[in-house]
């Protein structure tokens, strides 16, 4: 069982910076592929951005291109998301997800998550 452990939520203004991290013990972690995710209240769950695992090529919703980026620390087992620019519409609960094989933007595909850590932009 992969565990991960997300934190850096919080409550930002319109044009903030933060960075949210995915932390887990899982030593093989380098060779998982991690998404991160996000729901809305009322909302779907959807993808924010993902991370291949070893060859870390990357993914992005269309919505963030630009103002996101996901990036991953293999010696620390982490995964982060600096998330720029932000807008009141990024309010959501975010979470990251693992999954085995190659990037896949669909939450189905994924088969380990966190907990989720809150985001919350006021205008």
């Amino acid at each position: 069982q992969v565990q991960l452990v997300e934190s850096g939520g919080g409550l930002v203004q319109a044009g903030d910076s933060l960075r949210l991290s995915c932390a887990s013990s899982e030593p093989a972690f380098i060779l998982y592929t991690v998404g991160w995710f996000r729901q809305a209240p009322g909302k779907e769950r959807e993808i924010v951005a993902a991370i291949s695992r070893v060859e870390e090529s990357t993914h992005y919703a269309d919505s963030v291109k630009g103002r996101f980026t996901i990036s991953r620390v293999n010696a620390k087992n982490t995964v982060y998301l600096q998330m720029t620019m932000i807008k009141p519409e990024d309010t959501a609960v975010y979470y990251c997800a693992a999954r085995r094989g190659t990037n896949s933007a669909s939450a189905n595909d994924y088969e380990y998550w966190g907990q989720g850590t809150q985001v919350t932009v006021s205008s």
